[in-house]
């Protein structure tokens, strides 16, 4: 119960204190100006008026064009998959949508940090996984963003932790349930699927035929991709609405697109922390490969390859699914009385990065009404 409670106060307190300066309308913090429509901004920050959209209208084609005016094609809102959206559905029940999402966001972020204490648990001692935990609570900042604002990245990731925690448990059926749920949220859980295929059938790992059969439920990620179509077919008359939704699927060969600083989801040349991104997930992927944790270690490979072909500004958002498996790569370091050192310093940065963040990525609401 302790360590429940501790893990609640790992996700709720950074968030909170995220929120404070934008809930009392503080016009400026340490010289960043802030704006003071209040929680309007947390709220209005991207993606979450499209996982809204989605929660109010179940994809219904008609109910968009009416109710809502943005600049976007009715698809466009199929590449937000619906798990999240129901969410905010089900406790719109109890509360306006706005509030629904964020309270959505906060669950999922305690779900993710509780599955991360469990699964860093495995490989050090208690006191080093409460560590481990509070610095995944609030690193990297991207991190701490996205589990603040209206996002689904807090699901996804807290599903694929759960999944991958029984999966190197055998726990196959739990293992194939959480792949499910990871993804019903968002479409990369496919990778999950695909890495554990690899494990289960690459002759290195000498598999027994009996063993692999056990691993059946992974199929149920595959059904849950089928069954996110079945329902976009359904709600929009189009099986493939999500192949159709337009620039949402940013994978681009060769790799390295990213530094075309003339492509739409990029538009800078000031690129060059992308590079230390890179060279700190291959890194992380080689040694969860030299720790021959393959389970973990395949599902990181195979996602850090997939980002070397994203071409858009946020790869710190792209790359998040595979930090908690970083950091169990890096938690020798991590561990060392010289990172903590650093973080007493990191941490202010941090807030100041994400204040500064969430103050400018929203999208413009001139009319709350529909999102209510």
């Amino acid at each position: 119960m302790q360590k429940i409670l501790k893990v609640c106060l790992f996700s709720l307190i950074p968030t909170i204190l995220l929120w404070v300066p934008f809930a009392f309308r503080i016009p400026k913090f340490w010289n960043i100006p802030l704006p003071t429509n209040g929680m309007a901004t947390i709220v209005s920050n991207y993606d979450g008026p499209l996982y809204l959209v989605a929660a109010k209208t179940l994809y219904n084609k008609n109910d968009i064009k009416i109710n809502y005016q943005f600049p976007l094609s009715t698809e466009y809102y199929t590449a937000h998959f619906p798990l999240f959206p129901l969410m905010i559905r089900t406790l719109g029940t109890f509360t306006n949508y706005p509030y629904a999402m964020l309270l959505s966001t906060i669950i999922s972020s305690i779900l993710a940090i509780y599955f991360f204490e469990k699964f860093i648990s495995r490989f050090v001692g208690a006191k080093e996984a409460l560590f481990l935990t509070f610095v995944f609570s609030i690193f990297p900042a991207r991190w701490l963003i996205v589990r603040s604002v209206g996002s689904a990245d807090p699901l996804f990731i807290a599903s694929i932790i759960a999944s991958l925690y029984f999966f190197k448990s055998k726990k196959y059926l739990l293992a194939g349930i959480w792949g499910a749920v990871a993804q019903i949220t968002k479409s990369p859980a496919i990778l999950l699927f695909g890495s554990y295929l690899i494990y289960l059938l690459l002759p290195q790992f000498k598999h027994k035929f009996s063993e692999i059969r056990k691993a059946w439920p992974i199929l149920f990620i595959l059904l849950a991709l089928l069954g996110v179509f079945t329902f976009y077919a359904i709600a929009t008359g189009d099986f493939y609405a999500y192949f159709h939704s337009g620039d949402n699927i940013h994978l681009f060969f060769p790799p390295f697109q990213i530094f075309n600083y003339s492509a739409p989801w990029v538009g800078t040349f000031w690129l060059e922390e992308i590079i230390f991104i890179y060279i700190i997930g291959a890194l992380g992927v080689l040694k969860l490969f030299k720790m021959k944790e393959f389970e973990i270690a395949i599902f990181a490979a195979i996602f850090f390859v997939s980002t070397l072909f994203v071409s858009h500004r946020d790869l710190m958002r792209y790359t998040l699914p595979i930090v908690p498996f970083l950091i169990l790569a890096f938690s020798d370091e991590i561990l060392k009385k010289e990172f903590k050192i650093v973080l007493c310093i990191i941490i202010i940065p941090i807030y100041l990065f994400s204040l500064a963040f969430i103050s400018q990525n929203v999208m413009p609401i001139a009319n709350w009404a529909p999102f209510l």
